[in-house]
C-alpha cells in the first residue's frame, strides 16, 4: 500500500498541518491501495499564499521561458508514461491498455497542443487602425484554484494546469480524492522540470473541504472546475461573494442521432463509445436516437455489441472495460437501471447486478434499454456507467426536438451520409460540440458545453484565454 500523505506547496513536499487520512480504493478489488491526507483550511491557506507570492514574478515571464519549462515537463511526462498509466489504472479502474493509450495520451496531447498555441499566441495587439494609440493586453488573471475529477485524471489536470502555466498564472490544484495518485505523480514532474516555487501547488481534499475553501477564498482569482452539475452550482454560489471568475465543465447526456442512411458501422461505433471508460465520460453518447425504419435492426446490433463487451480487472491486458470507480458510483448506476425497468423501458442487454464471476470490484454489466422515451429518468439523468438508452424517431425535426430536450448540451453526435442534412442538423443542435460520422475532435479543439453542461471552454487558444484578463491601454504610441 502506498502512503502519499504529503502536499506539494511552495516547491516542497510537506506534511499536512492537520493530518486527516483518506483511503484510496482500487475499484477492481475493493481493497485499499493508498492512503492520502485531506487538507485543512490551514493547508489551503498555505498553498494559496504560496501561489500569491509567486504570481508577481511568474506573471512577468516571457513566452520563451514558459515554453522551455513546458518542454521539460513534456519530456518528463513521456519518459514516465508507464508509471502514469499504472497510477491511473490503479486509482480509477481504467484497463491498463486504455490507461497506456487514451488516458495517458490525452495528457501528452494537451501538453503538445498548448505549447503550439503558446508559441503563436499574441498577448499584445493594437486595437486597430482606427485607434492607433490603443493597445490590447492579455494578462494572466492571477491565482487559480483548479478542481479536477476522477474519470479522466490526466486529461483534466493537463487541460487546466498547462493552460494556466502557459498563461502566466499560479495555481493550487485539488485533484479528486478518489483518484489522486496520478496528479501527485504529475506534481513530481513539475518539480523536476524546475518551475519556480509557488507557481504550482497541490493540496488533496474533498469537495466540502478544500474544494469549498478554494472556491470561496478571497485570494483566489479564478476557479476552474470539472465535475457534476450539482457541484458546479455549489461552487458558483460559493464563489459569488468574491466575484471571482468561475469556469465550469459539467455533465452531459449526449444524443447520438442515427439516420436511416448512416454508414453500416454507426450503431456499433455508438455503442462502443457509450461503453468506453466504463461509461464514465461526460461526453458519452448515452442516448441513441434511431430512425424508425432501422430501429429494430439497431436494437439487435446493440444487443450483440453489449454481449461481446467483456468486463474484467483493470490490471489485465485486453480490450475489456473495467470497473466503475467506487461503491457509491456502482450503487447509483444500479438505482438508475432499476428506475429504467420500473418506468417501462425494455431491458434488452445487461441489467442489475455484477457480471457473472465478478464477486469483488465495482463491475457493472454492459446494459442496453430499448423503447426509451425522453421523459424517463435514464434518458434525462447522467448515469456515468455503461448504460445505453435507445429512442426511436420518425422525422429530422423530431430527432432534433428529442436531442435538445435536455438540461445538458455538451456533445451530440450525428450519423448520416447526407452532408447537407448533417450540417443542417449540426447547426440546430444546442451543444458545444457536435461529432459527425465518427470523426473525433482535433487537437486543440474547444471542449465545453451549453446550458447545464457548463460555461467555459478548454483546449487550444480558447483554453488559454480562460486564464487571461483583457486590458486596454491608451496613448501606447
Amino acid at each position: 500500500m502506498l502512503e502519499k500523505r504529503e502536499f506539494y506547496i511552495n516547491g516542497q513536499w510537506v506534511a499536512p498541518l492537520q493530518p486527516r487520512d483518506c483511503e484510496v480504493i482500487d475499484p477492481s478489488t475493493e481493497s485499499v491501495c493508498a492512503v492520502i491526507s485531506l487538507g485543512s483550511q490551514a493547508d489551503t491557506d498555505a498553498a494559496v499564499s504560496s501561489a500569491r507570492q509567486a504570481f508577481d514574478s511568474w506573471s512577468q515571464t516571457g513566452k520563451e521561458e514558459r515554453l522551455a519549462l513546458l518542454e521539460k515537463l513534456y519530456t518528463l511526462y513521456k519518459s514516465r508514461s508507464a508509471e502514469m498509466a499504472e497510477a491511473i489504472s490503479l486509482e480509477m479502474g481504467a484497463p491498463i491498455a486504455l490507461a497506456q493509450t487514451a488516458q495517458w495520451g490525452t495528457g501528452a496531447n494537451h501538453l503538445k497542443n498548448f505549447m503550439r498555441v503558446l508559441r503563436n499566441y499574441e498577448f499584445e495587439q493594437p486595437l486597430g487602425e482606427h485607434a492607433p494609440g490603443n493597445q490590447i493586453l492579455r494578462e494572466p488573471i492571477g491565482v487559480c484554484g483548479l478542481i479536477t475529477p476522477w474519470n479522466w485524471p490526466m486529461n483534466q489536470v493537463t487541460l487546466k494546469v498547462v493552460a494556466a502555466l502557459a498563461a502566466g498564472c499560479t495555481m493550487v490544484l485539488k485533484p479528486s480524492e478518489i483518484a489522486p495518485l496520478s496528479a501527485m505523480l504529475f506534481a513530481e514532474m513539475i518539480d523536476e522540470a524546475g518551475f519556480p516555487a509557488g507557481v504550482f501547488n497541490l493540496v488533496n481534499g474533498d469537495g466540502p473541504g478544500v474544494g469549498t475553501q478554494l472556491s470561496g477564498h478571497p485570494e483566489v482569482d479564478m476557479i476552474s472546475f470539472t465535475g457534476s452539475t450539482r457541484a458546479g452550482i455549489a461552487i458558483s454560489k460559493n464563489a459569488a461573494d468574491t466575484v471571482k471568475r468561475v469556469s465550469l465543465e459539467l455533465g452531459g447526456k449526449g444524443a447520438n442521432i442515427v439516420f436511416a442512411d448512416a454508414d453500416e458501422k454507426a450503431v456499433v461505433r455508438g455503442v462502443r463509445h457509450c461503453f468506453m471508460n466504463s461509461g464514465q465520460s461526460c461526453n458519452a453518447p448515452t442516448r441513441m436516437l434511431v430512425e424508425r425504419s432501422i430501429y429494430e435492426q439497431a436494437v439487435q446490433t446493440a444487443i450483440e455489441v453489449a454481449a461481446k463487451t467483456e468486463v474484467n480487472q483493470a490490471s489485465l491486458e485486453g480490450k475489456h472495460i473495467g470497473p466503475v470507480v467506487s461503491a457509491a458510483q456502482f450503487d447509483k448506476i444500479q438505482g438508475l437501471i432499476q428506475q429504467g425497468i420500473d418506468e417501462g423501458a425494455r431491458l434488452v442487454a445487461g441489467g442489475l447486478g455484477k457480471p457473472d464471476g465478478m464477486s469483488e470490484g465495482y463491475f457493472v454489466r454492459p446494459t442496453v434499454f430499448a423503447d426509451v422515451t425522453n421523459e424517463m429518468s435514464i434518458a434525462r439523468e447522467e448515469i456515468f456507467g455503461p448504460v445505453l438508452s435507445i429512442i426511436p424517431f420518425d422525422t429530422e425535426e423530431e430527432a432534433l426536438r428529442i436531442a435538445n430536450d435536455s438540461p445538458y448540451g455538451l456533445t451530440h453526435y450525428v450519423q448520416t451520409q447526407d452532408a447537407d442534412k448533417a450540417r443542417r442538423v449540426a447547426r440546430k443542435l444546442r451543444s458545444g460540440m457536435v461529432q459527425m460520422n465518427g470523426e473525433m475532435l482535433g487537437g486543440g479543439a474547444p471542449f465545453g458545453g451549453y446550458k447545464q453542461s457548463g460555461n467555459g471552454r478548454e483546449g487550444g487558444p480558447w483554453g488559454l484565454e480562460e486564464f487571461l484578463e483583457v486590458k486596454v491601454v491608451t496613448g501606447w504610441e
